[in-house]
């Protein structure tokens, strides 16, 4: 149990937290949300002990281990295997003892400390931190690459894997979804949820916390709230909270009125069922917690486009890449209407198809064919570290269009909470979230017919990721986005493709089928959930023939596992056996004389390796189960 009692707490001269009282118990999930500035990262710095309370206390046991993701992204000459071992500090502290002792010949003491290792998991350390390392997105080959071989985003990945490895009661992650993508963020979940400890997790992906969490801790007006549940009830219980205050009645049913414009627009365009059905879900709920989103600073809407012609871009045997392509014989149309989901692994291609399309990349082969009228607004990560750095969000967007009037501008970075003498301050000065909101309102300002968006949501909070989601719903043109905001793409994206093993297709399911695949098999999906849709005939009816046919398939998919796990059923049978002799050995207390010191330091080499065999075989077992369960 963790209580904050009475707590004022202050960052310079800002007061942040004052007179806050809270309780979280063991084992509870908590999302600490918040507007960028009111004292997130600082209440975990607290928490820490690395910022001191200007009042009250925070109280909790005194053996309580506390493991904290670093946000510092600085390089090392260890590997990366090694950075994430390192965090098992208690592990390296027996590691240099057992060395020690070993030199001294002190094989008592030795013996000793082997039984302190196998206690902690010692033997099997370096599999946990390589499944960390490949949940994460990092190739095997990867693990022996130095620290500083790595750019700043895989480095705060490596922080977070190192985190994930330290044995803790209390665990607190500072956005540990940035920079990671869909596939690396659903492993983290699945990581989080087996978690047996405290949680603390400060994320603006609402998507994420949905999955993790039961509890919200929300900043509000220099106190901290508790709501019980996930993120969407607390949006339900904050809006009912908010409507009752009669004063924003009339906005909320202004902005009910918007939403269900849009979701009677989407509900006679939808071609695909189960997205269909899945994206009218969604947008149904956002009208119940539109309200609880009504005191945001954010609110912008996408000028009216001058053109939208029906075709924006086609591309006929596109081939994309570096020295090798990453993707091949792309022939596709982006239109008008096109409001497009791009999924795939890390490294699968999808930033550089955004780029190819954006004409920052030439493609190795074939041809781009774009409409004269074709505008692109074009977000990267590297788009927001190009801003010029001496400039203010007034002369940035005044140079995208000089005709327009000071004073429009002025109210347009008003709805990106650029207001007054701020929009007239250095960029310089701006947080990553500002400078990521600036480059949104220059893109729009630019009034694009078709947006490339990679990972537009990154340093965004909950608030302005909201504003940004109602804009692209309400926006004209075409759409193409890279996102692991599954919020985000079920409610703007209408179709989904993926580039998989070289191929840019159609992915016939929703994110949910998509999720699904990526949990069954703790790896990359092999194909789109089509299964089950092409056992149907039209009449909805199932066609027994292609069933026989797609039963006949999994029988064949399903021999090697059956009988790969029947190997590993015996290897575990001799291995269980082997660690019974060595237990009944060691209950020889002749092994424990001088002459047989040797051969009692074999003996637990031995057992340590064989425990070391067991579970990696073990564990392989159960993963071929569950593939085998999901076929």
């Amino acid at each position: 149990m963790i209580s904050l009692n009475n707590i004022v707490l202050m960052r310079g001269t800002k007061t942040l937290l004052e007179g806050t009282s809270l309780l979280l118990h063991s084992g509870q999930r908590s999302g600490v949300i918040g507007r960028n500035g009111s004292g997130k990262t600082s209440l975990f710095a607290a928490l820490q002990g690395d910022l001191p309370l200007e009042q009250g206390d925070i109280r909790f046991s005194e053996t309580l281990r506390c493991s904290a993701m670093e946000q510092e992204a600085a390089g090392s000459d260890r590997s990366a295997l090694d950075h994430v071992i390192d965090a098992d500090k208690q592990y390296r502290q027996l590691e240099q003892r057992l060395s020690k002792t070993e030199s001294r010949h002190d094989l008592d003491a030795v013996a000793a400390i082997h039984n302190d290792l196998d206690s902690i998991g010692a033997y099997d350390i370096q599999n946990r931190a390589e499944q960390l390392l490949s949940g994460l997105g990092f190739a095997v080959e990867e693990f022996g690459n130095r620290v500083t071989a790595f750019s700043g985003g895989w480095r705060v990945r490596l922080n977070l894997a190192a985190a994930l490895m330290c044995p803790s009661d209390l665990l607190l992650l500072d956005e540990p979804t940035n920079h990671m993508d869909l596939e690396a963020t659903i492993w983290l979940e699945q990581w989080l949820l087996r978690y047996s400890g405290t949680l603390l997790i400060i994320s603006h992906d609402r998507s994420f916390l949905d999955k993790v969490i039961d509890h919200v801790i929300s900043f509000e007006h220099q106190d901290l709230k508790m709501y019980k549940g996930n993120y969407s009830a607390y949006e339900i219980q904050r809006a009912e909270r908010i409507a009752m205050q009669q004063a924003m009645f009339e906005k909320q049913q202004r902005r009910r009125a918007e939403i269900e414009s849009f979701v009677r627009r989407f509900r006679y365009k939808a071609t695909k069922a189960k997205q269909a059905q899945s994206r009218l879900k969604e947008l149904n709920r956002m009208q119940d917690i539109a309200p609880a989103h009504i005191d945001s600073p954010f609110r912008f809407q996408f000028p009216a486009l001058d053109r939208l012609p029906s075709f924006l871009i086609t591309m006929e045997k596109l081939s994309f890449g570096f020295e090798l392509p990453l993707t091949s014989n792309i022939s596709f149309s982006i239109r008008a209407t096109t409001r497009l989901g791009l999924l795939g692994r890390n490294g699968s291609g999808k930033s550089t198809l955004l780029k190819v399309l954006a004409g920052k990349l030439e493609p190795l082969a074939g041809v781009l064919h774009a409409t004269k009228h074709l505008r692109i607004g074009y977000f990267a990560q590297h788009q927001v570290d190009e801003l010029d750095q001496t400039g203010t969000p007034l002369g940035i967007l005044r140079e995208v269009n000089r005709q327009a009037k000071e004073q429009d501008i002025r109210n347009f970075l008003g709805g990106f909470d650029f207001i007054g003498s701020r929009a007239d301050d250095a960029i310089v000065n701006f947080s990553g979230g500002e400078k990521a909101r600036l480059a949104l309102a220059k893109i729009t300002w630019g009034k694009p017919n078709l947006l490339l968006l990679d990972e537009p949501t990154n340093h965004l909070d909950l608030d302005m990721r909201h504003a940004l989601t109602v804009a692209l719903q309400g926006f004209e043109g075409a759409i193409i986005m890279v996102s692991h905001d599954r919020h985000l793409l079920t409610n703007t994206a209408e179709e989904f493709y993926w580039i998989h093993q070289g191929r840019f297709s159609e992915f016939e399911g929703d994110l949910d089928d998509y999720e699904r695949l990526i949990r069954s098999s703790g790896k990359e999906p092999t194909g789109p959930d089509s299964s089950e849709r092409s056992s149907m005939t039209g009449n909805g009816k199932p066609d027994k023939k292609e069933q026989r046919q797609l039963a006949a398939a999994k029988r064949v998919h399903m021999a090697p596992l059956r009988k790969r796990g029947k190997q590993l059923e015996k290897s575990i049978e001799k291995l269980h056996g082997e660690l019974r002799a060595i237990d009944e050995s060691l209950a020889d207390q002749s092994l424990y004389d001088d002459v047989s010191k040797s051969r009692l330091k074999g003996t637990l080499l031995r057992q340590g390796e064989l425990k070391v065999q067991l579970r990696a075989s073990e564990e392989e077992w159960l993963q071929l189960q569950e593939e085998i369960e999901t076929l």
